[in-house]
């Protein structure tokens, strides 16, 4: 990819702002992300300070090979999903073509290469790009399938948090500091808000952004399809979670849930290379009593099986792509 290639589409990731607003998001975003960094590791580095990590590693020996396949299982149904959002934002730009191989390929090696190196807003569209480029769809294209993709993102981690919230309203109490009462009022709020969108763009075509950088939104019933997608790869990877923390903890279902999306929507805002220390602190203030080596042997269980395993498949299948492509071009000229 040229230079130019590279700055437009890193200008096209992100809807056009007046400067000074831009300038200002922009500086905000950095300062909370350091912040959520810099509390997180303080958290983190407080609780496992008394660890005892002969047992972490012992409880790992002790979980059944079977609960670790079914982890995988739930894990590849995850990334499975994942590339449905890049299907679903191809069909609202208007490019059926694009086949779903080609839409898999651009979702499996954007999104783990992009978490995995912390720069999900500047890889995650490069890589895209690359894919896309090659099938014949412009800055544009890639820019809109971009944000489309967040919006599938965001709207499936806001309805499973207010479901998260509406069962399990004590669950994210230690993280948030509000009472019961008042984070159901929130997960009211967040439902709510999800439910106004979708009307919104079920009773007509909605657009936004600028004449220069244009974005169609999807149809109320694709926008329904979208949260739906979102809810089962969050749920899937929830579970991957849920069955890799041993029983004895008696940690249900919804409290894992909620404080996993809370979790993973700490570790975005971090911008840390795959929510490192962030996500990972969360967890253990959410769901972690006493006895916190058992859910932390589950939680490297689950890095190695969401995180380590897709980062380095992805670096291959998007490095052997690439090698494919440079020897086939320069065996044509």
């Amino acid at each position: 990819m040229s230079l130019p290639d590279w700055m437009n589409i890193l200008k096209a990731t992100v809807l056009p702002k007046p400067p000074g607003g831009g300038v200002r998001l922009k500086g905000l975003g950095v300062v909370l992300g350091l912040v959520i960094a810099a509390v997180a590791i303080f958290v983190l580095t407080h609780t496992i300070k008394a660890i005892d990590y002969n047992e972490v590693f012992a409880v790992v020996r002790r979980t059944h090979p079977g609960l670790i396949a079914l982890a995988a299982m739930l894990v590849a149904t995850s990334y499975l999903s994942l590339t449905l959002y890049d299907l679903l934002a191809l069909r609202t730009i208007g490019r059926p073509e694009v086949t779903y191989r080609t839409a898999a390929l651009a979702s499996f090696t954007s999104y783990p290469i992009s978490h995995g190196l912390g720069a999900v807003s500047l890889v995650s569209p490069a890589i895209r790009y690359r894919i896309y480029s090659y099938h014949g769809l412009g800055v544009l294209d890639v820019a809109n399938i971009a944000f489309l993709t967040g919006l599938t993102f965001w709207l499936g981690n806001l309805t499973a948090l207010g479901f998260g919230l509406l069962y399990a309203p004590d669950a994210i109490g230690v993280i948030d500091h509000l009472s019961p009462q008042l984070n159901r009022w929130l997960a009211a709020a967040l439902l709510i808000a999800v439910f106004c969108f979708l009307t919104w763009t079920w009773l007509a075509p909605r657009n936004i952004g600028t004449r220069r950088w244009p974005v169609r939104l999807p149809t109320g019933p694709m926008v329904l399809l979208q949260i739906v997608i979102g809810l089962f790869d969050l749920g899937a990877a929830a579970l991957a979670m849920y069955v890799l923390i041993p029983a004895e903890l008696n940690i249900g279902i919804f409290p894992v849930t909620a404080v996993f999306i809370a979790a993973t929507l700490l570790g975005f805002a971090s911008h840390t290379p795959a929510g490192i220390g962030v996500f990972d602190a969360t967890i253990l203030l959410g769901l972690g009593g006493d006895d916190k080596e058992p859910l932390i042997a589950a939680l490297l269980m689950f890095r190695v099986l969401y995180h380590f395993l897709p980062f380095v498949l992805a670096l291959c299948l998007f490095g052997g792509v690439e090698g494919w492509r440079s020897w086939r071009a320069r065996r044509s000229n």
